[in-house]
């Protein structure tokens, strides 16, 4: 089963968002490797749920892919801040998918702890530069991830 850690900023939706309302649409991803990513989610495969852009950044809990992907309605949205003006409802290059509540952790695992794992030491998540918001994790550092939750 292939694993992934999504990042989403808190304030838009944060794990304890999605546990309340069970399911939600992952959308705005504007990155095209990230895209592909997402593409290539199948339903059940887990994604570790990481709170970026905030006081303490980190893995916050553990969510599942409940839906093959599809094209992303926030690019066609002109009010959305995802809007795309290059895409239209016949060629949208993004996708979404639907993402359900598994498991919310006691603690954020906070990025500096994630870096100090020599276990995770290719994950791009702790590699300098990258900023994808989407990618995948092996079934190594997954059990390494879990193992500091």
């Amino acid at each position: 089963m292939p694993y992934w850690l999504m990042k989403s900023e808190p304030d838009e939706l944060s794990i304890r968002d999605l546990r309340h309302r069970q399911t939600a649409r992952w959308d705005g991803v504007r990155n095209y490797q990230a895209r592909n990513f997402v593409r290539s989610m199948q339903p059940g495969d887990l994604f570790f749920f990481y709170h970026s852009s905030c006081p303490e950044p980190g893995i916050a809990g553990i969510g599942e892919i409940i839906s093959a992907h599809y094209p992303d309605p926030t690019a066609l949205q002109a009010d959305s801040h995802y809007f795309d003006p290059k895409a239209s409802a016949e060629k949208n290059p993004w996708s979404a998918t639907d993402v359900g509540f598994n498991r919310l952790f006691e603690r954020v695992i906070p990025l500096s702890r994630l870096k100090t794992q020599s276990a995770l030491s290719g994950l791009a998540l702790v590699q300098k530069g990258s900023r994808l918001s989407v990618m995948p994790v092996s079934a190594e550092e997954w059990a390494a991830i879990l193992a500091l939750a």
